[in-house]
């Protein structure tokens, strides 16, 4: 058999489709590793070396027995062989999910780790049109940014991990929303987070359900005063106002929930609902929703 030209290069797509590897997460590694390095051809198409097509292999290989990126991808040859000999990594880390079949938390967290976002997308797709959007939500978004916080505060991940992570699925949510909110003709909901409180992913998830309910959502963001939400509440005719706390309750945040129901008519409901409010949070005019198939059937209650 002849043996492979040294000199021989490969496209992206070429090298993807010979090593197994995305060529998305190729170019992901170029960019935080800075391995593959491509050449520039004189027509300036950028070009791999045929020659990286083993050491890819052997890179996919210890990644799929269990090892991260950023541990194998700039290794020596030394090294890898070293790994290679010992076998599967103790923190088993799973083949990343593709578009054609669901992936395990651990899958989305490995991708979370190598900013791998389009592996992220297609299982968010894959998701939600196989579980339905409320199952989407409650068994998969919520877990996987809860799994996203617990290694952020175990030094798995770093905030720059998470910060991708919640954009990712935050892009894919206003995504699978738009559609509905083009053709929204129900209520108003005012969503928000109330001041000190700056995570915005559960109004995104919220927002969600009362899309697919045909209300109408006016995000006001996070970390925004009581009294500008029920300012904005009255403005926009709000029959309801939804608040997300996700930093553990307290009495600050009693205190400016209690505050915005003051501030708002007996007819504007107001929900509350996140990890961090809890049903001894409730109070006259103040309804708690612990999770979000509770928020679909008070949403689909109260419609029209």
């Amino acid at each position: 058999m002849t043996a492979p030209d040294p000199t021989a290069t490969l496209s992206i797509g070429a090298l993807a489709a010979a090593t197994g590897i995305p060529a998305d997460t190729l170019r992901t590694w170029e960019r935080r590793y800075g391995y593959p390095t491509a050449r520039r051809k004189p027509s300036g198409h950028r070009v791999y070396p045929f020659e990286m097509v083993e050491r890819l292999r052997r890179i996919a290989d210890l990644i799929a027995r269990g090892h991260r990126a950023g541990e194998v991808v700039n290794a020596s040859d030394k090294a890898l062989g070293h790994l290679g000999d010992a076998g599967v990594a103790t923190r088993k880390r799973p083949t990343p999910p593709s578009a054609s079949g669901p992936a395990a938390l651990d899958d989305l967290l490995r991708a979370a780790a190598d900013f791998d976002t389009t592996t992220l997308r297609r299982s968010f797709e894959f998701d939600w049109a196989h579980r339905g959007p409320i199952d989407f939500l409650e068994e998969r978004a919520a877990p996987f940014l809860r799994a996203i916080g617990r290694a952020w505060e175990t030094g798995d991940l770093d905030i720059r991990h998470e910060h991708v992570a919640s954009a990712c699925l935050g892009d894919f949510l206003r995504s699978v929303r738009a559609p509905h909110d083009a053709t929204a003709h129900g209520p108003v909901v005012v969503l928000a987070t109330l001041s000190g409180e700056r995570h915005g992913l559960g109004l995104q998830m919220c927002a969600t359900v009362f899309a697919l309910a045909g209300w109408r959502s006016v995000l006001a963001g996070v970390d925004t005063p009581p009294d500008e939400v029920a300012k904005l509440a009255a403005e926009t005719g709000a029959r309801a106002v939804a608040i997300s706390v996700v930093q553990p309750s307290g009495k600050p945040v009693v205190r400016a929930v209690a505050s915005l129901r003051r501030s708002l008519p007996a007819r504007i409901a107001l929900l509350v609902g996140g990890s961090g409010i809890d049903a001894e949070s409730a109070m006259v005019g103040l309804q708690v929703i612990p999770d979000l198939r509770a928020l679909d059937r008070w949403v689909r209650g109260r419609r029209g």
